[in-house]
């Protein structure tokens, strides 16, 4: 095929990057940080095609200033950073990187029930502030997930990976989602509940939804109230899912018992009062942050990158 110039947002790990420059004209950002879009703009001017990455706004301003682009590889399993409906309109295809984060991401999200459950980083910082006086019965309560209730907000890939994992833990699953699975093809035992029902019954509730105008601030106050006495709220989808301001009323006041994030509302700015609270966990959106996944999801990148310039349907089309 003949060489084209590809735009890269924001470095990726070398792996990506020398796959590549094995099929293209390759220029990556000299900046390690986000680009406005402006500078999206004049640095992917001329270029065929681009690797996007999650923080990216890639809205119709920018869609129509880039002219030659005719398909975006968006670094990331969400794609909601990019007005995809738009650019299917100019042409110019969407793909992302699926599957190869799942795994890592559930991992993430099973640690924070760990984390919130049993208050390991409070605990963590109350030893290294010195007020370790040693072990006594009322000491430190947490709660044991056997026999818990964890409610699964998006029966997708990660959700299914979540249910399966918590499982083994003792925790009994239940769901809500736009699809209703049933337990044979989804290979493990998960009941599907009404939304209002998940909030009712779960002792965790859990977020793996995509972002969309439908989920955008599902779960607010009115949310909240309705949860069970003593839930704990994890998410590590993203952060608009939830209205942060509602979610930090509902922890000062004793609605919902704690919360572990790795996304916000307005990322990276987090919301100060979460910040003082000491029953919320909170990572700075490392749901995929290995090694091993940051590597595959570059080659899912490049390989759905030469398979559109040699004219064929990349794998992970979204649009």
């Amino acid at each position: 095929m003949d060489t084209k110039r590809i735009f890269v947002t924001r470095k990726i790990p070398e792996a990506g990057l020398r796959r590549l420059q094995e099929y293209f004209d390759m220029e990556v950002s000299p900046f390690d940080r986000n680009l406005t879009p402006a500078e999206i703009i004049d640095m992917a001017a001329g270029a065929q095609g681009m690797v996007s990455i999650v923080t990216d706004r890639i809205d119709r301003e920018v869609i129509d200033r880039l002219t030659d682009i005719k398909i975006i590889a968006n670094y990331a399993v969400g794609f909601d950073n990019i007005d995809i409906e738009y650019a299917r309109q100019k042409g110019i295809s969407v793909t992302n990187t699926p599957d190869v984060l799942t795994q890592a991401t559930a991992d993430i999200a099973i640690g924070l029930i760990l984390c919130v459950a049993r208050r390991i980083i409070e605990g963590d910082k109350l030893v290294r502030r010195g007020e370790f006086k040693g072990f006594y019965p009322m000491f430190f309560l947490g709660v044991e997930l056997e026999n818990k209730t964890l409610g699964i907000y998006g029966m997708g890939r990660i959700g299914q990976v979540v249910a399966k994992k918590a499982l083994r833990f003792g925790l009994k699953v239940i769901y809500h989602d736009k699809i209703l699975h049933d337990e044979d093809s989804l290979g493990f035992p998960a009941r599907y509940v009404s939304f209002e029902d998940l909030l009712r019954e779960s002792d965790f509730i859990s977020l793996h939804a995509s972002l969309t105008p439908e989920t955008y601030h599902r779960f607010t106050k009115e949310e909240f109230r309705k949860m069970k006495n003593g839930v704990y709220c994890i998410n590590t989808a993203r952060g608009p899912l939830v209205k942060e301001e509602d979610l930090v009323r509902a922890l000062k006041e004793g609605w919902i018992a704690g919360a572990g994030l790795d996304v916000y509302e307005f990322e990276p700015k987090v919301h100060p009062d979460l910040i003082t609270l000491d029953n919320v966990v909170l990572l700075p959106h490392i749901g995929s942050a290995t090694i091993e996944v940051r590597e595959r999801m570059c080659m899912v990148v490049a390989d759905d990158l030469i398979a559109f310039f040699r004219g064929e349907s990349p794998p992970n089309k979204v649009n």
